[in-house]
């Protein structure tokens, strides 16, 4: 994740063909906007070495999403940022309301169908 950095907001417009993507590195959790643009992800910690990921979940609810990058806390994601965001394995969050499952491959969002 080397050679991040910050993008104004202004050019982050929500269009149907944008992918997800990394738009801010921030030092803390508590740093993070409180309103993030539809497929826009931050990273907080250092920036060639972040520790968590967050992203508003693409579900219907749109409820925060805050996946560990550390492989020394269990369970940890790791994410790729060179081209389009891919983070690996999938996220899957079971809700009150509903589960959320899906993988983020190449800034694109693949449901997990269910059974």
């Amino acid at each position: 994740m080397a050679g991040l950095t910050s993008r104004s907001l202004w050019r982050l417009t929500p269009v149907p063909w944008r992918k997800w993507r990394l738009i801010q590195v921030v030092n803390a959790a508590d740093a993070i906007p409180e309103r993030l643009p539809r497929k826009g992800v931050v990273a907080v910690g250092i920036v060639n070495c972040p520790t968590w990921l967050a992203f508003d979940c693409p579900c219907a609810e749109r409820h925060r999403v805050m996946l560990n990058l550390d492989p020394s806390r269990k369970p940890y994601w790791s994410a790729q940022t060179i081209s389009s965001l891919t983070i690996s394995p999938s996220i899957d969050e079971n809700r009150r309301k509903a589960r959320c499952h899906y993988f983020v491959r190449k800034g694109r969002i693949e449901w997990v169908p269910y059974d």
